[in-house]
């Protein structure tokens, strides 16, 4: 009877032992405070900021949201279009918290949650990289923490904004999109047209030649034998919900103006006609990440090619993705993508 009383006191004494270090251990070990908002100004919105942005025709709001904090590693995000919205990004919230990257989600001006003035004079690229530079100073950001990652029209404006201001960058990200509109062009004429079943592709330049773009069998051969291929490869009622809104809030009017109708080029006069920086990519120092999809709308040999020209470039390539290859070739995108952003945070690039 002694020895089972024993044997009960050294029991309990051990699991009061181990319960007051337990307790010490929780006391004394840090936290993470990646998300923490208790002492940020947004922390009342969630990290939302409508930031003022000045022009010539007046003063407009721009929306942005941040996710998490990291004083070594915060990522805006340029979406694509021109037009779109930052839901095309939403996926990053499946990959990025986890490994303590900061980003932030931005809609552009004229873009769905953003002030809409609706004045073309402002749909350039020059107005748009003063833009970026203006939401850079309102959220702090800097050469020791701002990586830019713009996919499609935002790689253009990606590069645009590096050509201008790279002493601001820490990284940049070029996602799907090439440094040349008539190499694009050509891409799609030469090799991504001709891929189509030839009664398709001969009925949807006949269209586009007879501007007949509000034709609805337009938009039904574009999207079942060309997006399901090239953009996002999956049936169309499979695509994620984040894109089907991205898709029904993007803004037309700036879209054609700058893109023009066709998906194959940029038609009529729209502003980003003969856009091209290929000569002057040598010129971008910051590190610098390509990426490009075996399937893309843009020639991956071509975006190889631009890693390349760039002094320090890297290239990823997404075997299996498409145009939204964070969605469609996921794993290879986010792990070529932070090991990126963690190689040039650790001096490794």
């Amino acid at each position: 009877m002694r020895t089972v009383f024993l044997f009960t006191n050294i029991f309990l004494a051990c699991l009061v032992s181990c319960a007051e270090n337990q307790q010490s251990k929780l006391e004394t070990e840090p936290t993470s405070t990646y998300m923490d908002y208790s002492n940020s100004e947004d922390q009342f919105t969630g990290g939302i900021n409508m930031i003022p942005i000045t022009t010539p025709k007046g003063t407009f709001k721009v929306w942005t949201k941040r996710v998490g904090n990291n004083p070594k590693m915060k990522v805006l995000l340029l979406h694509g279009g021109p037009g779109g919205t930052h839901e095309f990004f939403e996926c990053f919230d499946g990959y990025l918290p986890k490994e303590e990257i900061e980003y932030i989600y931005y809609d552009q001006l004229d873009s769905y949650y953003s002030d809409k003035p609706n004045d073309s004079t402002l749909w350039t690229t020059e107005h748009f990289v003063e833009e970026v530079e203006q939401v850079r100073k309102a959220l702090n950001l800097n050469k020791d923490n701002f990586y830019l990652l713009g996919q499609s029209w935002g790689g253009i404006l990606g590069m645009e904004y590096a050509l201008k201001y790279q002493d601001n960058l820490k990284g940049l990200i070029i996602s799907n999109m090439m440094a040349s509109i008539p190499e694009y062009e050509k891409y799609a004429a030469e090799v991504l047209g001709p891929q189509l079943p030839p009664d398709v592709y001969k009925e949807i330049k006949a269209m586009e030649a007879n501007n007949d773009f509000e034709n609805p069998k337009y938009s039904e051969l574009v999207t079942q034998n060309y997006y399901t291929e090239h953009f996002l490869r999956l049936p169309v009622d499979k695509w994620p919900e984040s894109i089907n809104r991205a898709m029904a809030h993007l803004n037309p009017n700036i879209y054609v103006f700058m893109q023009g109708y066709s998906e194959f080029g940029v038609t009529g006069n729209a502003s980003l006609k003969g856009w091209d920086v290929s000569e002057r990519l040598k010129t971008i120092t910051v590190p610098t990440l390509v990426i490009g999809a075996t399937h893309d709308t843009m020639d991956p040999k071509y975006m190889e090619w631009m890693s390349n020209e760039l002094p320090t470039g890297r290239f990823l390539l997404c075997p299996n993705g498409s145009h939204l290859s964070q969605y469609d070739d996921q794993k290879t995108y986010f792990n070529g993508l932070i090991r990126f952003i963690k190689d040039v945070d650790d001096n490794n690039f």
